[in-house]
């Protein structure tokens, strides 16, 4: 089986860059989880390493990883797997990333300087990206309809062997 090894989380919450009066909506972020993994590893074996990953197992609600949990994100863990993940392109992933952060208007710089450092980059760099599918309703937890928006990319980057698990989000 393919290993992954957490190497680091980046958080960007738009809550720490003030919008303009009126302006935004502060209940966004973006989580992104990097891993290290072996030269020459199969997109689908990575994909089935990162669904097991204890570092997968968080609801993105604000209790981050548990390690016993049962939920990812809005869905119950046991509905998600590697399956769930669809290739993206990168104007794809860039596109749909864009029009979620700019959905209520335009940013704040120092958010968008934020954004283009830490996610736009880790798509731009990516040599391949996967998109996970909504699952549906019935796939939800007990409480997992909290989230408004909720989107999760796989970016695989063959040069640096990584492998970041990002979600932008709001709730």
């Amino acid at each position: 089986m393919t290993e992954l090894y957490f190497v680091d989380l980046a958080f960007v919450n738009f809550r720490d860059h003030p919008f303009p009066e009126g302006g935004g909506h502060s209940c966004r972020w973006i989580d992104l989880k990097s891993f290290r993994f072996a030269q020459g590893s199969r997109d689908v074996d990575l994909l089935v390493a990162v669904v097991a990953h204890e570092q997968f197992r968080d609801d993105y609600a604000g209790g981050g990883v548990d390690r016993g949990g049962t939920r990812h994100g809005p869905y119950w863990l046991r509905t998600v797997s590697s399956n769930a993940y669809q290739p993206v392109t990168h104007t794809e992933a860039a596109q749909v990333l864009r029009r979620w952060a700019n959905q209520h208007g335009d940013l704040p710089d120092s958010l968008e300087t934020a954004l283009e450092a830490s996610l736009f980059t880790t798509v731009t760099s990516a040599s391949r990206l996967y998109r996970l599918r909504d699952l549906g309703t019935a796939a939800f937890h007990d409480w997992g309809g909290i989230h408004i928006d909720f989107h999760e990319f796989v970016a695989i980057d063959d040069d640096r062997q990584t492998l970041t698990l990002l979600v932008a989000a709001d709730d």
